[in-house]
């Protein structure tokens, strides 16, 4: 474990200039700053208190303390060190610091003292123009949220999820943005649950392309060989991995939206409902391709099997066939004397007339029973 973290206490440098470039927080303004950092702000009467510079976490929480509002501070994949700090400012729970470092957790929603650890994971759809038995689907990353009286603090982990974007939606809604640190994490949950629901439907469009080659017909029989079962496995497995993401946010949202909680406003908690019906069609979404794919995939293992059936039943009627020539040709390789037709002038056409009239027999009766 201190291998990995020195690892990325090494490779820490080369984001940090990324960030001097895209420009959303500047650390070499203050080298106490961790290099996590993606964004910190105060928020006050549902606006963001402009500095006219970025604010390291303790200042932005000795504002909040001075003059009221809450500070919302970003952070993407802080180590252990990174986040030391933070979490003693704030007074956050050794376990919840714990989860938000380590990461690969469960959806969750865990009361500490008077911080709210939320836990939600993110998924996003990978396009690809066609579904092979390795194609990466969806791909999960998690968010995790601190809730607190006057601040509010978001750890992401993974590639997509950015939320840049929800933050500027928000900094244009004062009066939501008013209502501090709960409308923070309505609108985290909102923005999860809405990436939910447009993944599934991009995944719909997978399942029906797979549906329709494993049932339209390839071939005579209306048998399909245009579909590798390890496609459809590897869509059924990257549905498990949305099913992961999606179940066990259920009860979060239940508890959300349906609990009175000192650290969520009322009037906010009435807008969780509306995510947790969301979440819950999603659910039974994903929970149906589930179901549909084991279906696709029977069906798809059937033909499968039908087609090899009906390959032995061709295999077996022109072996019959050919059957008859090679007997007739062994027994009139057997060098006896005194054969049928042997020494005749036309015994030779005769026989190999007769014994093409018995191969055609046996091929129009195969056919007209469907083996051919």
């Amino acid at each position: 474990m201190s291998m990995i973290r020195d690892l990325r206490a090494a490779v820490r440098p080369s984001r940090i200039s990324l960030r001097k470039e895209t420009g959303p927080y500047d650390t070499t303004r203050d080298p106490s700053t961790p290099s996590a950092v993606v964004d910190c702000a105060v928020y006050r009467d549902g606006a963001r208190v402009d500095s006219g510079r970025p604010l390291p976490p303790h200042e932005a929480m000795r504002l909040v303390r001075r003059d009221g509002g809450f500070v919302w501070i970003g952070l993407h994949e802080p180590t252990e060190a990174e986040f030391s700090g933070i979490a003693a400012e704030f007074g956050l729970h050794p376990l919840a610091v714990e989860d938000a470092v380590q990461a690969h957790q469960r959806p969750k929603l865990e009361p500490y003292d008077d911080t709210l650890f939320t836990v939600f994971k993110t998924i996003h759809y990978v396009e690809h123009d066609r579904l092979t038995a390795n194609s990466e689907v969806v791909e999960t990353g998690e968010v995790m949220c601190f809730t607190g009286r006057d601040f509010f603090i978001t750890v992401r982990h993974g590639g997509q999820g950015s939320l840049r974007a929800l933050r500027h939606r928000l900094q244009d809604d004062p009066d939501l943005l008013a209502k501090g640190p709960s409308a923070v994490l309505h609108s985290i949950a909102d923005h999860v649950v809405d990436g939910y629901v447009a993944v599934a439907d991009a995944v719909q469009d997978d399942i029906d392309d797979v549906e329709t080659e494993v049932f339209s017909p390839g071939r005579r029989g209306g048998v399909s060989r245009g579909v590798d079962s390890a496609r459809i496995y590897q869509l059924k497995r990257e549905v498990l991995e949305f099913k992961r993401a999606v179940a066990p946010l259920q009860r979060p949202m239940q508890l959300l939206s349906e609990r009175p909680m000192r650290l969520i406003d009322p009037d906010i908690q009435k807008y969780f409902r509306d995510v947790a019906d969301h979440l819950v069609r999603v659910q039974e979404q994903v929970v149906g391709f589930d179901e549909l794919l084991n279906s696709i995939l029977q069906a798809n293992l059937a033909q499968a099997s039908v087609a090899q059936n009906e390959d032995m039943r061709k295999i077996t009627s022109w072996a019959a066939i050919i059957a008859v020539p090679t007997m007739v040709c062994g027994v009139y390789g057997m060098n006896f004397e005194y054969m049928p037709e042997l020494h005749a002038k036309y015994g030779y056409p005769v026989v190999m007339s007769i014994t093409v009239c018995i191969c055609l027999g046996i091929h129009r009766t195969l056919k007209r029973n469907g083996w051919l």
